[in-house]
């Protein structure tokens, strides 16, 4: 069973109420549970679509945020064959917070970059919670210059809270290392998909995401900075985040009608943790049809596409 949320609470205590039921059943053959798991199973149906139809944008941060949500790994290890990993910047090390490599997407040669935040204790450690230092931005870098040479497509799957804040990547040029990935993005002369499959959080997000095309997760939220953070900067009281995360437009409904993302890839009911599988067809699908589209355009109408999206934004918010 999954770990719920603080709102799915009375969703919880009915499937709670299911379970005891079986283990009920298990133990004497001859009772009829069938009916009143019926009704329970519907009644959950129908409370799971409430819940989920009223989401604040904080209560969808926490979904972007549930551990159970697919992962990187995941994504490459249901879509892509083949895949061979790069490591290493050719500066410093390595940074496991994003992973790359080579591999191949419904039998085409594809380039694919994702955070990885890791499902447990000891891989949220060695992936450092999927915020990256310099080391996996200038990792990005290498394999950007790669797809472009080669002419290999470029799938970018984003779910990280932020690039890592602390002193040591601050002294290794953090900041640096994030404007030149995004101009790497910007360069590229070969179709480019990105797709927000958690959070997507600040330039630490969109240094791997300066695509042709961006699509967001149901439930995934993209912003310039947390809702905590936030809180703590306009409040000095990180209590505020329910209140800045609805200030701050950072679902994918408000992005997709502020034209700041392309589509939004429907999560399964209940949230991406409940079904990953479905989750994953779901971001392929879109994947595919947005490759299919931009197979059309030359190098030169990649990058003019890719730079005319990104200027044309603050010209629409300032409409």
């Amino acid at each position: 069973m999954h770990a719920y949320l603080d709102f799915e609470r009375p969703i919880a205590e009915l499937e709670g109420k299911i379970v005891e039921l079986r283990q009920l059943a298990a133990q004497d053959p001859n009772m009829d549970i069938s009916d009143e798991v019926g009704r329970l199973e519907a009644k959950v149906s129908q409370l799971t679509i409430e819940t989920y139809a009223r989401l604040t944008p904080w209560q969808k941060s926490l979904v972007a945020r549930h551990p159970g949500r697919p992962h990187f790994s995941d994504y490459v290890s249901h879509l892509i064959d083949e895949f061979t990993p790069l490591a290493g910047d050719r500066l410093f090390g390595e940074d496991r917070a994003i992973l790359a490599g080579m591999g191949r997407f419904r039998g085409r040669a594809v380039a694919i970059i994702g955070h990885e935040k890791g499902n447990d204790t000891k891989t949220r450690l060695k992936h450092n919670f999927g915020m990256a230092m310099p080391e996996g931005y200038r990792k990005a870098q290498r394999l950007f210059d790669l797809a472009d040479r080669f002419g290999l497509p470029v799938i970018s799957l984003v779910d990280t809270s932020g690039a890592y804040p602390g002193v040591s990547a601050e002294e290794r040029g953090q900041a640096e290392a994030i404007a030149r990935s995004t101009q790497a993005c910007l360069e590229i002369g070969v179709p480019f998909v990105s797709v927000i499959i958690g959070e997507g959080g600040s330039g630490g997000a969109l240094a791997i995401a300066t695509a042709n095309r961006v699509y967001m997760l149901e439930h995934s939220v993209y912003s310039v900075i947390s809702p905590e953070g936030c809180a703590s900067i306009l409040w000095r009281n990180s209590d505020k985040a329910q209140e800045a995360a609805a200030a701050m437009k950072t679902t994918a409904q408000d992005l997709l009608e502020l034209k700041v993302i392309d589509g939004i890839v429907p999560e399964p009911l209940g949230g991406a943790h409940r079904a990953p599988d479905e989750t994953i067809r779901n971001v392929g699908e879109t994947v595919a049809r947005a490759l299919s589209e931009l197979n059309a355009l030359s190098r030169d109408e990649l990058k003019k596409q890719r730079r005319d999206k990104y200027l044309s934004m603050g010209r629409n918010l300032l409409a």
